[in-house]
């Protein structure tokens, strides 16, 4: 394990609390979206909306984990001014607020405010410039301390839908959603005491958008992997209790699903994280992204126990190493003095597809009656995403061998 300061970048300080700092961000953040997608799926379909359908449902999450990266442009702009606390402090205080008034929620649509608009807004105002941070500090450890940084979600992830799934039966929904609240304002205050940026503002000239970015042909092409992975590669977890209810698994194993993919995704993060400094992010996330979409085709086949639990498991440490990557490329495409907006541009465009996809998987299970065609559908879209990755890295090494 490296130490701290083999982490930090030559002749700047270290960033002694870099583990708690962006762990306790991403778990109080991304997780809480990835919550609300998959965990609240199951719960909300057999109990406070019973009447609406799966697709409907569906969008209460995909509004929200979607609002994490489609701020991204305005809220990476912001970042490379120089306005970090004051948006992570606004940000963080919606964010506990809009989960204490999920408890209050009782129509359709004061779901979708409340949990899918407003508390999406939120976490894309915390995770967007934690990301930037991260580049800050480092540079020839970034994947291993995104990776760390990385885990923070998974752990979130974890114990979130466990807390719930607890909770529920003892306390209600409504005060389980108060106790939500308060850990993401313990996690929350902890890292606005401690997170910060270490490089200066840069006022770079063209607004919100660098659109000569676009003139990048790797650049472009990344951002179009990312937009059709992410029309596949969450819904697994979206349904993936659902489809464990149909096939007559026990109710609580099918909530546990999901908590067991992102405790999976935990090393899946650690270790690409590692590996991603050797050979490359790219060069990690290839292979794990083509495994995260053929387990996606494998899903609606596997119809017992043990095989369900098995594809979790391994989805989970597949996706895991993709999520946690994601933006490392990214930062090699550019550079550092104008990352925030152009992540910003980047998260935007793939936000559109982790809004689209779940919906349309929902979608499309209504109309065939099952899953099987939802798993072509995604895992599709994933190996689409895949095949991008692939041309994207060609055109940067234009070698078949290489660190990228």
């Amino acid at each position: 394990m490296p130490t701290f300061q083999s982490l930090h970048l030559p002749g700047q300080p270290v960033f002694a609390a870099w583990k708690l700092r962006g762990c306790t961000v991403r778990f109080s953040g991304k997780s809480l979206c990835r919550q609300g997608r998959a965990t609240f799926q199951a719960h909300y379909q057999q109990t406070l909306l019973k009447d609406q359908t799966p697709s409907n449902i569906s969008w209460i999450g995909s509004i929200q984990y979607s609002l994490i990266f489609l701020p991204g442009i305005l809220v990476g702009r912001l970042f490379d001014l120089g306005y970090f606390r004051s948006v992570f402090f606004v940000s963080s205080a919606l964010l506990v607020t809009a989960t204490f008034l999920v408890a209050q929620c009782k129509e359709y649509w004061q779901f979708v405010l409340c949990q899918g608009i407003v508390i999406g807004f939120a976490c894309g105002g915390i995770f967007g410039p934690t990301t930037a941070v991260i580049a800050h500090w480092f540079k020839h450890r970034r994947g291993l301390a995104m990776g760390f940084v990385a885990i923070g979600s998974s752990i979130g992830g974890t114990v979130l839908p466990i807390t719930a799934k607890n909770l529920i039966p003892i306390v209600g929904f409504p005060w389980t959603m108060r106790i939500i609240g308060f850990i993401l304002l313990l996690a929350l205050g902890c890292a606005n005491l401690t997170v910060r940026r270490r490089l200066p503002p840069s006022n770079l000239p063209g607004g919100l958008l660098n659109l000569n970015a676009f003139k990048s042909a790797p650049f472009t092409i990344y951002c179009l992997s990312a937009f059709f992975c992410f029309l596949g590669v969450y819904t697994l977890l979206t349904y993936v209790s659902v489809s464990a209810l149909e096939l007559g698994i026990s109710d609580s194993l099918s909530f546990y699903l999901v908590a067991i993919a992102n405790a999976s995704s935990l090393f899946g993060r650690f270790a690409s994280g590692s590996l991603a400094d050797r050979f490359g992010p790219a060069n990690v996330m290839i292979p794990f992204t083509a495994a995260a979409g053929i387990l996606t085709y494998a899903w609606p086949f596997a119809r017992a126990k043990e095989s369900l639990i098995a594809v979790v498991v391994l989805y989970g440490f597949s996706s895991g190493a993709y999520v946690s990557l994601l933006s490392n490329p990214m930062m090699e495409l550019g550079e550092t003095h104008d990352l925030g907006r152009r992540l910003g541009m980047f998260m935007s465009i793939f936000a559109l597809g982790a809004l689209a996809g779940p919906p349309i998987s929902g979608a499309i299970s209504t109309a065939s009656g099952g899953f099987a065609v939802v798993g072509y559908y995604a895992g599709s879209m994933v190996m689409i995403g895949v095949t991008l990755m692939c041309l994207t890295r060609h055109l940067v090494l234009r070698r078949i061998f290489g660190k990228f």
